[in-house]
């Protein structure tokens, strides 16, 4: 596939590592010459230097041969415009916008193909604070993400001496849980490394555990490695930017909620825009502020500033000063993974965490969910199943019948889904709670429209995933 995407900044260059990696042909356009080359050391794609609005810039990318264009550049005018140019000038099939403005991004009108012509908008503003209330609703989650309109749900938690299931082999899980409760552990990082786990596999202290079970089981799954925690009633936000102002929003009136922005008119905007969240002035790494502040009555610190060392650096004095959980917003991944399980208890890259939901109108086949997984690592695809016997390798056939790829297996099944919409957690839109989950056992049939969920351990045989669900005519 051929895909130019506008921009190299934190998102446009995890785009292109994540695409480059599966053989796509990538060019990346971006008005700073140092930027792009620095791209060009670490990846095997072709820069070019220019205003990513101007058709002579896209055409000197080689856009009327793309099959997708993926502007992410910081201007929403800049993406707009270029996917204007990208259906009119060069008859792109597929047009991907970065939109912060909600004007825009409310609008269907501007964005319907007699206008803008974007077929998707990916605000990672927004992917970032549904994200957060994610965690929120699972205080004990290093990661908490949902299929099957939120039928299904994956939690990565990390298994602590004490847990019914430390010190287990995983099959005596079966022995602790009701009858009508099923749940799997589809994946364990340990030092790092992936492990396909068995029934025979042993769970140790301070294992990194996928957990997935449907919606209404999942907490009981989480007890078997992890205590409850107490629900997140007091948040304290340090920063008032984009991602700050949309999470406060997000929690105003179901926590209590501080804010606390060093600016003093960027402040006033914030007050002025959350009537019952309390907004400070001040520095989120004032250790004299914090207690005054009653920091380690928190149950939540949010570093969320556009500075990954002021995030680092306030996350890391509110777990010092007592504050139970905190949260650091950083786009260096190479600072996400260094401080992660030190005193930061989650780091969040604002790419990684929303190139997912870009990635699934990348992919073949009707993939109706990505999820990146361990920052860029590994992936979790939620794949519709198509076509009967004769066309498809996959219904019609039991999951221990399946082909075996290395690296990658189905975890589980929902079927039957309503996809009507509803509104979810915190006024967050998602499909209604109806379907069946069936969590993956040799013997589970798989049949035409069920929503597979499939594991993908190295990111490299997703193709092969993808090849495998593929609805065809010579299969046989």
């Amino acid at each position: 596939m051929h895909i130019v995407i506008l921009g190299a900044g934190q998102v446009g260059a995890s785009v292109a590592e994540s695409l480059a990696s599966e053989n796509n042909d990538i060019t990346v356009v971006d008005s700073d010459q140092d930027r792009l080359a620095h791209l060009q050391d670490r990846l095997d794609v072709q820069t070019v230097v220019g205003n990513a609005a101007y058709p002579s810039v896209l055409a000197s990318a080689g856009l009327e041969n793309a099959d997708l264009l993926i502007a992410v550049t910081q201007s929403d005018q800049t993406n707009l415009v270029a996917c204007k140019v990208a259906r009119s000038v060069f008859n792109v099939p597929a047009r991907i916008a970065r939109l912060r403005a909600r004007d825009f991004l409310d609008s269907k009108t501007l964005l319907a193909p007699e206008n803008f012509a974007v077929d998707y908008a990916l605000c990672p503003e927004q992917v970032i604070t549904e994200y957060i209330a994610r965690l929120i609703d699972f205080p004990e989650a290093l990661q908490v993400l949902n299929f099957g309109g939120g039928r299904l749900v994956l939690v990565a938690v990390r298994a602590y001496a004490g847990g019914l299931l430390v010190g287990s082999p995983i099959k005596e899980m079966r022995n602790h849980l009701p009858p009508e409760i099923d749940g799997r552990i589809a994946a364990i990082y340990r030092r790092d490394g992936a492990m396909t786990p068995t029934g025979e596999t042993t769970i140790e202290d301070g294992d990194e555990v996928f957990l997935l079970a449907a919606e209404e089981h999942i907490r009981a799954v989480m007890r078997e490695l992890r205590r409850s925690v107490e629900p997140v009633r007091r948040v304290m936000i340090a920063g008032g930017g984009n991602i700050g102002l949309r999470v406060a929003q997000a929690l105003e009136g179901k926590c209590e909620v501080k804010l606390i922005e060093v600016s003093r008119r960027r402040a006033e905007f914030v007050a002025t825009t959350v009537k019952s969240v309390l907004v400070l002035c001040g520095d989120a790494t004032d250790e004299e502020l914090l207690q005054q502040e009653a920091i380690d009555a928190m149950d939540l610190f949010l570093a969320l500033t556009n500075d990954d060392e002021d995030n680092i650096m306030g996350a890391s004095l509110a777990k010092r000063m007592g504050c139970k959980r905190v949260v650091a917003l950083i786009n260096r991944r190479a600072y996400a993974e260094l401080v992660q399980g030190g005193p930061i208890d989650i780091a969040l890259s604002p790419a990684q965490v929303s190139i997912g939901t870009l990635l699934t109108y990348v992919r073949h086949g009707d993939v109706a969910q990505v999820h990146s997984l361990r920052r860029g690592a590994a992936e979790a695809l939620e794949i519709v199943a198509h076509g009967d016997q004769k066309t498809s390798k996959v219904v019609g056939r039991r999951i221990g019948e399946l082909p075996e790829i290395a690296g990658a297996f189905i975890a589980a099944i929902v079927r039957d889904l309503d996809k009507s919409r509803d509104i979810g957690f915190l006024g967050l839109t998602k499909q209604k709670k109806k379907g069946q989950v069936l969590i993956a056992h040799k013997d589970v049939l798989v049949e035409t429209d069920d929503h597979v969920i499939v594991f993908c351990l190295d990111k490299k045989v997703v193709k092969q995933v993808e090849k495998l669900f593929a609805v065809g005519f010579h299969f046989f």
